[in-house]
């Protein structure tokens, strides 16, 4: 782990070269010296994401059947599973309630796949396929009744008449009803936790885009504001062009789109800004007038736009991050309920209040909830912390004095051996924590943070982290924050199991918290 951490003595300025965090500092590239962003060693401009020939060439099955394709290969294969699932139970459900009406055991394979290579070739798992059922079920039902034609020409001797009525029928449905089941998980999801856009421009195109992306029935995307140039400072203009940096980083943006046609340096301007502090960029482009369906853009309502530049999600890395945390949330709260029955049992006997404490604590991008853990001090901790904010032997926004008053004689024991903090598990299971990462701060710590410490609430904050294995007793703010951009910037799943284990050998030795 030591490889991952420098001393103490971590500052924001390097003395060589540009730290690996200056994009999170407000007026700060990450360009190298005397070097320019899109700018060819010869000084001649390229644009931003530009790739050679040779890397446009289809370089896979995926994108070889498809012109757009998902948005990476893990949402790609995710989908195609989910479809072969989907045709496998129905198939299943209908050879054990109708067995002479189903296909062949041995025509399933052959039906599934042809199904999902028909939906390959309808564009069913395009990037740019509309995710609503009415709009996709023409499709659907093409593909379905394709593969049942092939299979029953191939199949006729052992596949009746029924059977070819029946499975398009009922596969369909099945297809279908899993097609709205997830949209409806994606609505209450999209509805918690929107994709943040910031607008720059303030124009026709740009306001146009802004009635759209509010009116969305999915609710996809939070339109935090525009930027502009021209137009007074408002609720819905939070700055100038020149303040993209500084705002993307306040407002917790995840896409800047630029509507500024007709003004191609400070178009410019923007991208480049947008795309050192990695975010996706959309732009409107300088179309001719007119209505241009095979020009290859996608369309905000009316307003065209293309995309210059996607940063790189590590779907499949995260999805396994995702089950890591709930296997360990269930695991974690069965083997630890004695544990968790027993102190709760000694909170209501040591001392008047609730055995639960549930503190607002600050998580990713900003967003609030409720943090749980078992109560170890007094129930009026909260009001008592303001007058000892005096005592406050910790650098920076966090508070923590040694010999806490607050503390009850239960609570020193249980903090001792980090137990007060086994009800996170709960708040792991349901997704607010991660079982590694940045720790969530209070939010009245966060209130005092600086803009550029916001860059550590870009990942879901975690029961444990670096820092609470390496430095829990250091009083540097500085410390912490490093600790915490150190793990975002290298994180992975090996990274992550080490600090788990290296959790466990803390949590054997009675350090304190």
């Amino acid at each position: 782990m030591g490889e991952l951490i420098s001393n103490a003595h971590w500052r924001f300025e390097p003395s060589n070269g540009p730290s690996p965090y200056a994009r999170m500092i407000p007026g700060v590239s990450v360009i190298a010296p005397g070097a320019k962003a899109g700018v060819r060693a010869e000084g001649e401009p390229t644009p931003i994401g530009r790739v050679s020939a040779r890397q446009e060439r289809p370089s896979t099955l995926a994108e070889l059947l498809l012109p757009r394709p998902a948005a990476d290969r893990f949402s790609l294969y995710r989908a195609v599973g989910a479809d072969l699932i989907v045709l496998g139970l129905v198939c299943e459900v209908q050879a054990l309630l109708v067995p002479s009406w189903s296909l062949p055991v041995f025509s399933l394979p052959l039906f599934a796949a042809l199904v999902t290579l028909f939906l390959f070739s309808e564009g069913i798992y395009s990037e740019k396929a509309d995710r609503f059922s009415a709009n996709v079920i023409p499709g659907l039902a093409r593909s379905v009744v394709f593969a049942i034609t092939l299979v029953f020409l191939a199949e006729s001797r052992k596949m009746g008449v029924a059977a070819f009525l029946l499975t398009p029928a009922t596969c369909l449905a099945g297809l279908l009803l899993y097609r709205e089941i997830r949209q409806v998980v994606r609505m209450r999801r999209r509805e918690k936790e929107p994709r943040n856009v910031l607008i720059v421009g303030g124009g026709p195109a740009a306001r146009s885009i802004v009635r759209t992306l509010g009116n969305d029935p999915m609710h996809r995307t939070l339109v935090r504001g525009s930027l502009d140039d021209e137009r007074p400072l408002s609720a819905s203009v939070l700055g100038r062009i020149a303040d993209l940096d500084w705002l993307a980083r306040a407002e917790f943006v995840d896409e800047v789109i630029v509507a500024l046609p007709g003004r191609p340096e400070q178009a410019r301007a923007a991208a480049e800004a947008a795309f050192r502090n990695h975010l996706d960029i959309r732009a409107v482009p300088d179309l001719p007038p007119g209505y241009w369906p095979e020009a290859g853009v996608d369309f905000i309502g009316d307003v065209p736009v293309v995309t210059l530049h996607r940063e790189h999600v590590p779907s499949l890395e995260l999805f396994a991050k995702r089950m890591l945390d709930v296997l360990g949330a269930v695991v974690g709260l069965v083997l630890a309920s004695p544990v968790m029955a027993l102190v709760a049992l000694l909170i209501r006997l040591d001392s008047p209040g609730p055995i639960l404490y549930a503190a607002e604590r600050t998580g990713s991008k900003g967003r609030r909830f409720h943090c749980y853990k078992f109560r170890s001090m007094v129930s009026d901790a909260d009001h008592l912390k303001v007058t000892l904010r005096a005592q406050n032997q910790r650098q920076g926004p966090i508070f923590k004095i040694v010999g806490d008053p607050r503390i009850t004689r239960v609570g020193r024991i249980i903090r001792r051996y980090s137990l007060d903090e086994l009800p996170q598990l709960w708040n792991v299971f349901v997704g607010d924590m991660s079982m590694v990462g940045p720790r969530p701060h209070p939010v009245d710590e966060v209130n005092h943070y600086e803009l550029h410490h916001y860059r550590r609430l870009d990942m879901k904050p975690g029961i444990t982290g670096l820092w609470q294995i390496t430095a829990r007793h250091s009083p540097s703010f500085d410390l912490n924050m490093h600790l915490d951009l150190t793990y975002i910037e290298n994180w992975s799943l090996r990274l992550d199991l080490r600090i788990l284990a290296g959790t466990v050998r803390v949590l054997f030795s009675p350090e304190g918290a």
